[in-house]
């Protein structure tokens, strides 16, 4: 079975975790929150599929044991999203350097981007090994009637996982035009 990775895969992301685990993945869901996570089980076809891993990923080594604790668990990790809030730079780099260093292959990873993220200058900074397919997908907003507001939970997963159904090297998931019209 192959095994996915999704760090913070009980909020927005809790869709695409769950689309996951229907597609025949083990997926190791990284959260910080107990009951979201319960919540997440509780909406899995089969829990068994499904590895909770309760850890705030700004606490780099409790992160990094958590990493290698799933790994030896369940196998190379093939296939992470990555959804990390800008003030855990290092988390990243963590991720990458415990998957590589398991993972004798090619493997994917598609990094979920808010809306002002500049795309190039963040490639620019990862570290990526040659094993390593990168991916993009950057959360924009929805223009409707003239007014605009950010994108929902579904909508956020939805466009996650059409990223990973089409491999897209970048994915614009809503908008981010005229920008000056984004919501507050």
């Amino acid at each position: 079975m192959t095994h996915a990775l999704v760090i913070g895969g009980t909020g927005m992301l809790a869709n695409t975790s769950l689309w996951l685990e229907r597609k025949g993945y083990h997926v190791s869901v990284i959260g910080r929150n107990a009951n979201r996570m319960e919540c997440l089980l509780n909406k899995s076809t089969d829990p068994s599929h499904i590895t909770p891993i309760l850890v705030d990923y700004r606490d780099t080594g409790l992160f990094k044991n958590k990493l290698r604790g799933t790994i030896e668990q369940n196998g190379p990790i093939e296939l992470v999203i990555a959804w990390i809030h800008s003030n855990a730079e290092s988390t990243l780099e963590i991720a990458l350097s415990e998957i590589s260093h398991e993972n004798s292959g090619k493997w994917k990873l598609f990094h979920v981007l808010g809306s002002s993220a500049n795309l190039r200058a963040i490639q620019k900074k990862i570290n990526l090994l040659d094993s390593t397919q990168y991916r993009q997908v950057q959360l924009g907003f929805i223009m409707e009637n003239g007014h605009s507001r950010w994108l929902t939970n579904d909508e956020i997963s939805q466009g996650v996982i059409d990223s990973i159904q089409h491999d897209q090297l970048i994915n614009i998931v809503g908008t981010l035009q005229p920008w000056e019209k984004g919501p507050l």
